[in-house]
């Protein structure tokens, strides 16, 4: 259910400015966070709980922390 939420929402998903550093020092990646998450959404393997305000997408070895309102992505890190 909560993934049907934000994959129906998908074009809504974005991040702050502070958000972009954030999400790839954690990651440790260097490509674009948003699209990033994004497509570790859509792997069937990802799960998706909701918590509070916020929904958490769990997949591989990380957590995306995204929130329900805005679809903001606040946070990811490894798990």
């Amino acid at each position: 259910m909560q993934k049907e939420t934000l994959l129906e929402n998908i074009d809504k998903i974005h991040t702050t400015e502070m958000g972009v550093g954030r999400i790839q020092k954690n990651l440790q990646i260097s490509a674009e966070p948003v699209s990033y998450c994004i497509s570790k959404l859509k792997q069937d393997n990802s799960v998706v709980t909701k918590e509070g305000k916020n929904y958490y997408v769990e997949v591989d070895d990380c957590i995306i922390t995204i929130n329900s309102s805005s679809f903001t992505i606040i946070t990811a890190h490894k798990s």
